[in-house]
């Protein structure tokens, strides 16, 4: 199996991370920090809003049983790409739409896919979505690794991330994992 990787942001790291661990040829999501200027963050620093770093997660696929458009399509439909530095409630910089490439062929394919999305006219207002090479990762504490998995009743894993997750089971069923 030759997994390859893709990191994306879209607010808070527990909503995404969420949603791809249920995504089938998704074989490890890892929640941590990138994009910013600190060298080895924390989550405090990069809520505080003065590392650079946006909340991200690390996606490890199999692309024989997933592919990286699916991925795509999914990220696109789970958060709002038109708010620059916001997702719901969470605001800041660390919150910024994002999509860390691995390679150019990578950048190409979240081009195209934001492209027909313009083209199809899925958002009223522009995408703000950077798309870059991935700068360096850095894995989160790992008290936030598996997050709505372990504490599913904390508030705001019941009233934001449980709510994505409901989206993404309805709209991709059948990319979930079975």
């Amino acid at each position: 199996m030759q997994t390859q990787l893709i990191t994306l942001g879209g607010g808070c790291f527990w909503c995404l991370e969420a949603v791809y661990q249920e995504l089938k040829g998704v074989h490890q999501v890892i929640s941590g920090y990138a994009g910013g200027f600190i060298e080895f963050p924390d989550y405090e620093s990069v809520c505080d809003g003065t590392t650079g770093h946006a909340e991200v997660v690390q996606i490890h696929f199999d692309p024989q049983e997933i592919s990286l458009r699916q991925i795509l399509e999914v990220f696109f439909v789970i958060h709002d790409p038109t708010t620059l530095n916001r997702q719901g409630h969470d605001v800041g910089s660390q919150y910024r739409s994002v999509i860390y490439c691995e390679d150019e062929s990578h950048i190409n394919a979240a081009l195209d896919v934001i492209q027909e999305l313009k083209e199809k006219q899925v958002y009223r207002d522009p995408i703000v979505t950077e798309i870059m090479l991935a700068p360096t990762f850095y894995k989160a504490e790992e008290y936030h690794q598996n997050y709505f998995v372990t504490h599913p009743f904390q508030g705001y894993c019941m009233g934001v991330v449980a709510p994505k997750l409901e989206k993404f089971r309805k709209t991709f069923a059948q990319l979930k994992k079975k």
